[in-house]
């Protein structure tokens, strides 16, 4: 039986669709650090300059207990936050005692034509080692043809001493540029932590 090596030089002899080096990089806009804020604005720096924005959430610590991180968009430079949305949420979680594991789906998390805000945790403890760091993904905001896709991926420590990590995906269902975006805890202040925002080259 012979050995049939496989050579493929696809990628590494590539010199067209520009570059495979270039595949982005990321251009920080701005930083919002949260001092018992009763939200997270951004107003300014959503344009048509980049096609996708990441938006970095560090150590977000709530006043209240498990409550709910959560944002909403923008289509007015943030005079309105009620843009229609479809969303789906699953997690996955594991409690210090390992008393508790789980992956799930979770329905009440999740958005169906909806302009409430979208939740992007499940129960956010507000001990003071507890916080929820991740992402917000929003693509080509700008755009006034396509709907205005977006991902999320956090993790926190629960009000009941469980790791969460929390997945939501979904869409602003609207053809308008989106300008702007809301983050809030469904109750109380955001007691402390940073949200950066980034564009990607």
């Amino acid at each position: 039986m012979s050995l049939i090596k496989l050579n493929d030089r696809a990628v590494k002899d590539v010199t067209q669709f520009g570059s495979i080096s270039s595949l982005g990089s990321l251009t920080h806009i701005s930083t919002a650090t949260a001092s018992a804020s009763a939200s997270i604005e951004f107003t300014s720096g959503i344009d048509s300059t980049y096609k996708e924005y990441v938006f970095y959430f560090v150590n977000i610590h709530p006043q209240n207990d498990a409550v709910k991180f959560q944002f909403n968009l923008s289509t007015d430079g943030g005079s309105t936050y009620a843009v229609t949305k479809t969303t789906t949420f699953f997690r996955a979680r594991h409690r210090e005692d390992d008393a508790v594991t789980s992956l799930d789906y979770k329905t009440a998390n999740d958005l169906a034509q909806s302009t409430s805000d979208q939740i992007l945790d499940d129960g956010l403890g507000n001990d003071n080692d507890q916080a929820l760091s991740g992402s917000l993904t929003l693509f080509n905001p700008s755009s006034t043809t396509f709907v205005k896709h977006f991902i999320s991926d956090i993790n926190e420590i629960q009000d009941n001493d469980m790791s969460l990590r929390g997945f939501v995906a979904g869409y602003g269902n609207t053809t308008s540029a989106i300008d702007a975006i809301k983050f809030q805890m469904s109750s109380g202040n955001i007691d402390a932590g940073q949200i950066l925002l980034f564009g990607v080259n």
